[in-house]
Order: structure tokens, then C-alpha cells, then sequence
């Protein structure tokens, strides 16, 4: 009888985050978990589709027995038996956030035993979860200076409610482990670069939305280099379903990149989504933290199978950062995890022991 690692779902943020991180890690670890009470705090509990689809790409890099994966299902039985190449075709449907699905599948696929080629179909830009721009210039950066090289190609965006995004990942030479880090201070701030999209829509909602974000971060005491491109498509030649839009803009430093973001949604006027992006840029950046608040908590996976000591301080502790810290202590306990300043919402530092690759099975 197998015997599984439980996680309860309903623990910390108590949203899909628990169900994909501790997936993600339980395969690199090739160790069977149960996860029970899956989003039973939601208004629509259990299993949806984009975590359907995150399940389903696990399962099938890892060749997995699953039970229980169904829509509304509240709790799954998960058993990995390697992580393995191939090309990989995935249609989360309407509007599921393909980044959601990055964040679960790409620690994996560091691991898989030879190139791994995945297509994806959904929402690249929307609610709740990091924004293409975002994830392409601020999280495979950090990974990139961990060792990781990822090829993300977008050919189509995807918003709420219609979906249509289409991304193709490539990794090419997986390095089945990563470099340790220390981040301690972000340094000098060099420039603010970023990109302003929208598609069925004028052009001049992107140009206020970058043309707001200039403006914040200039009446804030930027004076510095800042150049956020402009994405749009003429109306006869947009393949989108759209409409819709959003910004991405990151500082690029001595030491590190920290980004924002944010997106348009009907009634919210494009100088709020620049605003908005700004604000929560020059928030992180006041801190002098070395990641801000989305990517210090994406990063800890990593940093567990990192071959060393890894140090780092976040913007802000998110309640994701707390969960997955929770997860790696319950999955992989051989790691060392310590934190300090640890209140919700408040700049912190975390020290990771991370595991050498011959501590488990590769």
C-alpha cells in the first residue's frame, strides 16, 4: 500500500498555489502525496480547470498514477516515477493563467532527462497571476542567474474571459539542479524598462498606461532612465480574441531586477493600470530588498534544490512565500528553511539549505 505524504489544502493562502507547488516539488523528489481539502474555502471549491491542466502536465512529465483529478474533485493522490522528456501540447480552456502553470511545471522540468518542449494555451495576461511580461523579464532572469535557461515564446495573448494566449517553452539542456545564490540588496538603481500592451483595443490605452507609469515614477524621484515600449496590433491585422491590456515595467540594478505589474479590466481607466504598476514598483524598490514580493516567493522552489547555501531578502513576505515554505518542510524535510521578519506583508530574509543532487533520486 503506498504510503503518501499529506498536505491539507486548506492551509495558508489555501488556493490552488498548494495544490501546484506541492505537485512540483513531490515529483522532483519522486515522493507520492495525497493533498485533501483543495480550495474548500473558495466560492467554487476544488479542482478547476487550470489546475486540471497543471495536474495533467506533472503526470505526464513524470509518468505519474493520479487519482481523483476531476473538476470539483477536493482531493488528489499523486505518485511521480521519473521526470522525462518530450513535447507536450496543453489547452488550459478560456482564460487559465499559463503562468500558473509555468510556476508548477518549469522546477520539474529542470530535472526531466533530456529537452523538454511544451505549448500552451490560455490566459497569458490575467487576473490573480503573474503577467507574461512579467514572468518572461523579471522570474527567467532570476533563473537564469540560478543556472536555469528557459526559451518563452509568445504568439498570441490570451486575456479574461476569452483566452487564446499561446505560448511555446523550450528547455533545451535541463541542468537537473541549480546555483546558489545571495541577494541581499537589489544595489543601485541603473534604469526602469517595461512593455505596455493591449490588443482590440486603440492604441492609446497602452500609451497612457506607460505614459501613467512615467509619470508616477518621475513624481516619485526617478530620474532616471525609463523606457516602457509600446505592444499593439491595427485592428484588421489583431490575431487576439481580446480585448484587453496590461503593463510590465522592472528596474534593472546593480545586483538584481525587480518588476510590476498590472492589467485593464473593463471600467478601470488605463492611467489606474499605469499607476498601479508604478506604485507597486517603487513599494518594493523603497524596501532595498534584492527581490520583490512575486519573485521572492516563486524563487524558493528553486532555491531548495540548489547544491549549497542560498540567502536572499523579499519586498514582501506573501502569503504564498509562507505556504510554500510550509510545503518544502512537509515534502522535503532533508532542507534547511530559516526565515526572519516573517509578518505578512513585511520585507523578509530567508536562508535556504538547498539539497545535493545525490540526496535523492535523480
Amino acid at each position: 500500500m503506498t504510503e503518501y505524504i499529506l498536505i491539507d489544502g486548506s492551509f495558508g493562502e489555501g488556493g490552488g498555489q498548494i495544490l501546484r507547488y506541492s505537485l512540483a516539488i513531490a515529483s522532483i523528489m519522486r515522493r507520492p502525496v495525497k493533498i485533501i481539502n483543495i480550495r474548500v474555502k473558495r466560492s467554487n471549491p476544488g479542482l478547476q480547470r487550470q489546475h486540471l491542466t497543471a495536474i495533467r502536465a506533472l503526470a505526464e512529465l513524470t509518468r505519474a498514477r493520479v487519482y481523483g483529478a476531476e473538476i470539483g474533485s477536493t482531493e488528489v493522490s499523486f505518485e511521480p516515477t521519473g521526470i522525462f522528456h518530450g513535447k507536450f501540447n496543453l489547452d488550459i480552456g478560456t482564460a487559465g493563467s499559463i503562468t500558473l502553470v509555468l510556476q508548477s511545471i518549469l522546477p520539474v522540468i529542470a530535472f526531466a532527462d533530456s529537452s523538454v518542449t511544451v505549448e500552451l494555451k490560455g490566459g497569458t495576461d490575467v487576473p490573480w497571476s503573474p503577467t507574461f511580461d512579467y514572468f518572461k523579464n523579471v522570474m527567467l532572469y532570476h533563473l537564469r542567474n540560478l543556472g536555469y535557461e528557459i526559451e518563452l515564446k509568445l504568439l498570441r495573448r490570451g486575456h479574461y474571459p476569452r483566452g487564446g494566449g499561446h505560448v511555446i517553452l523550450e528547455v533545451n539542456d535541463p541542468p537537473k539542479g541549480f546555483k546558489p545564490i545571495e541577494l541581499i540588496e537589489r544595489g543601485k538603481i541603473l534604469r526602469i524598462k517595461g512593455n505596455s500592451h493591449c490588443v482590440r483595443l486603440p492604441r492609446h490605452v497602452a500609451e497612457r498606461q506607460a505614459n501613467s507609469a512615467i509619470a508616477r515614477l518621475k513624481g516619485l524621484g526617478m530620474d532616471i532612465d525609463i523606457d516602457i515600449s509600446i505592444e499593439h496590433y491595427p485592428v484588421n491585422k489583431d490575431p487576439h480574441l481580446g480585448p484587453g491590456s496590461g503593463i510590465a515595467i522592472w528596474a534593472e540594478t546593480e545586483k538584481s531586477r525587480i518588476g510590476a505589474d498590472s492589467i485593464g479590466a473593463r471600467d478601470k481607466r488605463a492611467e489606474e493600470v499605469g499607476h498601479e504598476a508604478a506604485s507597486k514598483l517603487i513599494e518594493d524598490l523603497m524596501t532595498g530588498a534584492g527581490l520583490d514580493r512575486h519573485a521572492s516567493d516563486m524563487i524558493i522552489p528553486y532555491l531548495v534544490f540548489s547544491n549549497g547555501i542560498s540567502e536572499i531578502t523579499g519586498a514582501q513576505l506573501t502569503m504564498h512565500a509562507y505556504t510554500i515554505i510550509e510545503i518544502v518542510k512537509k515534502i522535503v524535510p532533508e532542507a534547511r528553511i530559516e526565515y526572519s521578519g516573517g509578518n505578512i506583508g513585511k520585507p523578509f530574509r530567508i536562508k535556504v539549505r538547498g539539497l545535493d543532487p545525490s540526496m535523492f533520486q535523480l
